[in-house]
């Protein structure tokens, strides 16, 4: 993957992958020792898991989200990719809800501390949306791009793999479009697949982002785009802009939540918000996360890990001197500020992908979007009133 390629920049041209090629494309990827991970559907839901061929994705699998509901349907075509986005991002493969972060053990008469990294396989991921590529672009700031970065992720990213997917059919909850993420990849991929279902041929039109795109595509077998085959692509994206669920104006968001911070929508949402810290888990750029230490019965060994943790928590702002944090309200304001506002502050860039991930999986169905359309509405009746 190239997390540095310039969207703007000429790529090659590349071509039309069959059914038949896209069970190549993961040979290949298998062949050059890549863990394979892409949808498949699992217990009700689209799951990111490892995949052998074709066989294993989602034909003819569609979803419906809507606030605090998700569900899957049948499509009333064969398309591999036709949902939206899977309840659980790609983020538990970079950022695991649990890594080990060393092991202690007493042996003769010293302790012996062991916090050699984990061996991590070479990870290709398929079917990744330019949401989520957004959101890994999020995640590479926060856990690469300082002075000390993280170890786990960095060896856990090392050497990825991304055939992203051009997203067609969007949820109710997406707003991808509004956070300039999507809903078609532009950077941050090997390969860019586009399904083409219908008519006479079911057909991938893919497009290399990067060298090591260009040799895997090279190795498998591919036809070149017509001028019909790019053309159903652009449509492909543009129905897909059409239909986005969801919409959010972010022109000014960072500083309207900062000179809100009192607002009464803050204690609106928080009487409805369980804090139960379902949209953090299922965000795919959230990373707060804590310690967690334990003993091996056995051996007597200690044994750090690092789990998820959740910004809704009670006790997760308690420092020397109680809980910060002590309401519901103040900790989902917290939340959606850092999200929308101070994010900038800290990386450079908004820590939401527009995904909607948050808005399904809130079992309340509080909608991000509504709540900062509520406080933008209030703010301009407040300040064209101090205008007249």
């Amino acid at each position: 993957m190239t997390p540095t390629a310039d969207p703007t920049q000429k790529r090659p041209l590349g071509g039309v992958l069959s059914v038949e090629g896209l069970d190549a494309l993961l040979r290949q990827l298998q062949d050059r020792g890549y863990l394979v991970i892409g949808p498949i559907v699992q217990d009700g839901a689209v799951t990111y898991e490892p995949i052998a061929s074709h066989q294993d994705l989602p034909r003819g699998t569609g979803d419906e989200q809507r606030p605090g509901m998700y569900r899957l349907r049948r499509r009333d075509d064969d398309a591999f990719f036709g949902y939206a986005s899977a309840p659980a991002s790609w983020k538990r493969y970079l950022f695991p809800a649990r890594s080990p972060l060393f092991r202690a053990e007493r042996s003769e008469g010293s302790i012996q501390v062991d916090d050699t990294p984990p061996v991590q396989p070479r990870y290709a991921f398929v079917g990744v949306r330019s949401c989520e590529l957004a959101a890994i672009a999020i995640q590479n700031r926060v856990f690469l791009d300082s002075n000390h970065p993280d170890s786990t992720y960095a060896a856990r990213s090392k050497d990825l793999f991304v055939v992203a997917v051009s997203c067609s059919d969007p949820a109710g909850t997406c707003f991808c479009q509004s956070m300039g993420t999507g809903p078609e990849a532009q950077a941050m991929f090997d390969l860019r697949l586009t399904e083409l279902v219908g008519g006479s041929e079911h057909r991938f039109v893919v497009t290399p982002g990067s060298p090591a795109g260009e040799q895997v595509l090279a190795a498998v077998p591919h036809r070149p785009a017509t001028p019909a085959d790019v053309t159903a692509a652009t449509e492909v994206t543009q129905r897909a802009k059409e239909r986005m669920g969801r919409s959010m104006d972010v022109t000014d968001v960072h500083d309207l939540l900062l000179r809100n911070r009192e607002h009464p929508r803050w204690k609106d949402v928080g009487s409805r918000c369980l804090a139960c810290g379902n949209c953090t888990f299922a965000c795919p750029t959230c990373f707060c996360s804590d310690s967690e230490d334990a003993n091996e019965l056995g051996t007597g060994a200690a044994v750090r890990t690092r789990a998820w943790a959740s910004c809704f928590g009670l006790d997760y702002s308690s420092m020397h001197g109680g809980t910060i944090r002590t309401t519901i309200p103040g900790r989902y304001r917290q939340w959606m500020t850092h999200k929308l506002a101070t994010w900038f502050d800290q990386f450079g860039t908004s820590g939401c992908a527009g995904c909607g991930r948050c808005i399904t999986m809130c079992p309340v169905g509080i909608d991000i979007t509504e709540e900062v359309k509520m406080i933008q509405e209030s703010d301009r009746v407040k300040t064209t009133g101090e205008m007249q």
